[in-house]
């Protein structure tokens, strides 16, 4: 799969991809991006170190065992994982890596938490859904190439058999992707208030 810089966020409206599979639990910030990686000092160039224990042989050739190494996944921008997904530390270098990467939508059982929020501060889709849908979909996608459309602004996942599974976001963080905006664009609408107020405590001149 070919890397990409992150760029500023781009609304998010709908993305029909082919869906890549990494059914395993408890998938950890660590396994995502090891710590060796963490050195950069810009969001981009992290995708190339993604899942490196897994993806990689110890000659620095492609584990063809690896799942996400499938042919069939190299274009995939939706990834389906299992329960728990982003557990271990707080590193928001691992959404980084999966932008990097190249995916845009996560959608898994659940999440850990401070995972789910860097992934929408940094303009990744974390998406929740029930155990039930997880194994429908999985069954699906783990048997042939199989595409979902996310429709954000719907809150829905559509599928190439018209099955249609809904999901629940916040809808600031909703409203949020849809404009493309992160939390520094929300604080620069009230910059001249901000400057009002700056000028008024004598920070600035």
């Amino acid at each position: 799969m070919c890397e990409r810089s992150i760029k500023k966020l781009e609304a998010f409206k709908k993305l029909t991809s082919q869906v890549a599979v990494l059914n395993r639990a408890n998938v950890d910030t660590d396994q995502i991006i090891p710590k060796q990686f963490l050195k950069r000092i810009d969001k981009s160039g992290f995708g190339k170190f993604a899942f490196f224990d897994w993806r990689y042989l110890d000659d620095g050739s492609l584990n063809d065992q690896f799942e996400l190494n499938h042919p069939l996944y190299k274009e995939a921008k939706i990834l389906l994982a299992g329960p728990n997904f982003g557990c271990g530390s707080s590193r928001e270098h691992a959404p980084w890596a999966l932008q990097d990467y190249g995916f845009e939508v996560i959608i898994a059982p659940s999440f850990a938490d401070i995972f789910y929020q860097n992934s929408l501060k940094n303009g990744l889709l974390p998406i929740v859904i029930e155990e039930r849908i997880f194994h429908s979909i999985l069954s699906k996608a783990a048997e042939k190439e199989y595409e979902l459309t996310v429709d954000l602004k719907g809150k829905k996942l559509l599928d190439q058999e018209r099955n249609e599974y809904h999901f629940s976001i916040d809808l600031y963080w909703q409203e949020m992707l849809l404009e493309g905006k992160d939390e520094i664009d929300v604080t620069l609408k009230y910059k001249e208030e901000i400057n009002k107020y700056e000028i008024k405590q004598g920070f600035v001149d």
